[in-house]
């Protein structure tokens, strides 16, 4: 016999109360992906040392509807040895996310930290199969800190918001 923490998360107990919050991913896909590598095949060639790496993400969440919202993860990466570009690699991953019961001051945290951290896993790694079928090694992203890179916005909104035009 099923207990009652066995209802399904955002279900409705059985004493009439309102349901608990609930995050369900509904869709994950790919909504972008680009790889180019400009110099192969001599960019292929080994190296005595590792070329440098700049990665660039970014978060957007839109709403599809009261409970729904489509959040993309984009994802920059550049390989360059030298003056050489080796590979530009860009990922926009997407998530289509019913949310509900949660208080409105919670949403922007769940859409722009957890909502991503739910699909950063398989967008690192379509990077990895992407610059692996690209002929180099599997770029194994490191993982992403959502929670700072949250805060760091709401900080730069905050001084943007503070200069004022005379």
């Amino acid at each position: 016999m099923a207990s009652k923490d066995d209802a399904p998360v955002g279900a409705a107990n059985g004493n009439g109360n309102a349901a608990q919050p609930s995050l369900n991913v509904l869709a994950q896909y790919v909504k972008d992906l680009s790889f180019e590598s400009p110099g192969a095949p001599n960019s292929l060639r080994g190296r005595d040392k590792a070329p440098g790496i700049a990665i660039n993400v970014n978060v957007n969440a839109n709403p599809l509807s009261d409970k729904q919202f489509d959040v993309n993860l984009t994802l920059n990466a550049k390989a360059s040895f030298d003056q050489e570009v080796l590979f530009n690699v860009e990922l926009v991953y997407g998530g289509v996310f019913a949310i509900a019961g949660f208080p409105q001051e919670h949403m922007l945290p769940i859409l722009f930290i957890e909502c991503p951290r739910l699909l950063f896993p398989f967008a690192r790694q379509i990077i990895a199969e992407a610059t692996r079928n690209g002929g180099f090694p599997p770029l194994m992203l490191d993982p992403i800190d959502f929670a700072q890179m949250f805060q760091q916005k709401l900080a730069e909104d905050q001084a943007s918001s503070k200069v004022q035009v005379s």
